[in-house]
């Protein structure tokens, strides 16, 4: 079972001048850590105008700054809203895309909608319309990355001509695919696009098998038609995280911040009212902090012994990677720090014996069900060559005036703009050399 740690930015007041910066360069040294431990995946994901909850709105520049330092850790960009009124399908493909050379090869790119007013409204992204939107987005941003020249789109949400998108991944034919999930109904919907499911709810393991066995049924059947040009058959669930040798001290660092999570997340997607530049939502959650649940053993806190058991039971229940909630409210970098190297050195350890081996099964018996899948995807057409528009540029319609001699200019017509005449034995230079 792989592991991987999540990055909302998490921010609750009372800020100082320097918050932001100071969250993000322990972010920076938090994911250069776990690289150096052996942690599997650093995800962030891609939120607006979710004070305090999340201060993660462009989580491209935070992994790029994680590519130069770390050697091994995937990052997965999870996810990047991908409805067109968030961001153009060709800004995705290309912001993927240069992540993943930067990273030489090592980015995952996770997919969502978003479900929050604060969002939607803020871009206008009709509710009735988001799921579509990600579908369409989605499917041809895939095709962006692996077709050249793109044939271009007209579409319901989204419309664009023939261009060559570029760069083009290191991966081929494009990273890894996922989508965020959070009911069942979202896990069945991966599972039939070919991608892998990030759920990110907090279940128990019963539930959790639940949720793989009907996901690999789905995988494994003739539902299963491929958004992408690849299937990445994968499924990752969400748990606290705070380790320690004595329990207590474990949930009086940890537990927290996972309430917080868990509050902030209901805030924003569930039950709040928030007053944009107003509404303090740690003030909120501490009010409400004595009506909530306890959080202990079977959170992902715990004793290194109590966090192997909760962990193994997600591990027999077939998921394959386990997503830790470790930045989230008030928690400590030191704290997090310390947490994750007794993690590495007392709990991961028993998950990685005999990981090469359980995945080259799994491939081998997934590989005729992939293939049949991705035989059933329905594939864009390429362009003929003769059907590739010829995009001539604008033009510079250069006329020459004579208004003043002594100042001599030359109108730029398509511009509609004056700029200095030129010498003519420089004017035949430059025509003959294509400058403009």
């Amino acid at each position: 079972m792989k592991f991987g740690l999540l990055y909302e930015h998490q921010l609750p007041r009372s800020w100082k001048e320097k918050s932001d910066y100071d969250l993000l360069h322990e972010a920076l040294e938090q994911v250069e850590l776990a690289d150096r431990l052996g942690f599997d995946y650093v995800w962030e994901n891609e939120h607006h105008f979710l004070e305090e909850y999340s201060h993660s709105s462009a989580p491209e520049v935070f992994l790029a700054a994680c590519a130069r330092n770390t050697e091994r850790i995937r990052l997965g960009h999870a996810v990047v809203l991908s409805p067109p009124p968030y961001n153009h399908p060709a800004r995705v493909a290309e912001r993927i895309a240069t992540l993943d050379l930067i990273s030489d090869g090592r980015v995952d790119w996770g997919t969502g909608e978003s479900a929050s007013r604060m969002e939607m409204e803020g871009f206008g992204v009709p509710m009735d319309d988001k799921k579509a939107m990600w579908f369409e987005a989605t499917e041809q941003s895939a095709n962006m990355m692996t077709m050249e020249p793109y044939p271009g789109f007209e579409g319901q949400f989204f419309s664009m001509p023939c261009r060559n998108v570029l760069p083009k991944p290191y991966q081929q034919p494009h990273p890894p695919l996922w989508v965020a999930c959070s009911r069942m109904e979202t896990i069945h919907a991966a599972a039939r696009a070919g991608i892998g499911a990030l759920t990110f709810a907090f279940v128990n393991p019963d539930v959790a098998r639940q949720w793989v066995e009907e996901y690999y049924a789905i995988i494994r059947s003739e539902e299963c038609v491929p958004i992408g040009h690849a299937v990445n058959a994968n499924i990752a669930m969400c748990t606290g995280f705070s380790v320690h040798h004595d329990a207590e001290e474990a949930k009086r660092r940890g537990a927290d911040g996972f309430r917080y999570f868990g509050y902030s997340l209901g805030h924003y997607y569930v039950f709040g009212e928030h007053k944009p530049g107003v509404t303090g939502v740690w003030e909120r959650f501490e009010e409400a902090r004595e009506h909530m649940d306890d959080v202990g053993k079977g959170s992902g806190i715990g004793t290194p012994d109590e966090v192997r058991e909760h962990l193994q039971e997600f591990a027999d229940a077939g998921v394959d990677q386990v997503i830790f909630i470790q930045q989230g409210g008030k928690n400590e970098h030191r704290h997090i720090c310390e947490a994750m190297e007794l993690f590495s050195a007392e709990v991961m350890p028993h998950f990685k014996a005999g990981e090469e081996e359980r995945e080259a099964r799994k491939a081998e018996e997934l590989a005729p069900w992939i293939e049949a899948a991705l035989a059933r995807k329905p594939r864009m057409e390429p362009v003929a060559e003769a059907d590739i528009p010829l995009v001539a540029a604008f033009g510079r319609n250069i006329v020459q005036t004579d208004q003043d001699p002594d100042a001599r200019s030359t109108h730029h017509a398509a511009a509609d703009i004056t700029v200095p005449a030129a010498d003519p034995m420089e004017r035949e230079k430059a025509a003959a050399a294509g400058d403009d």
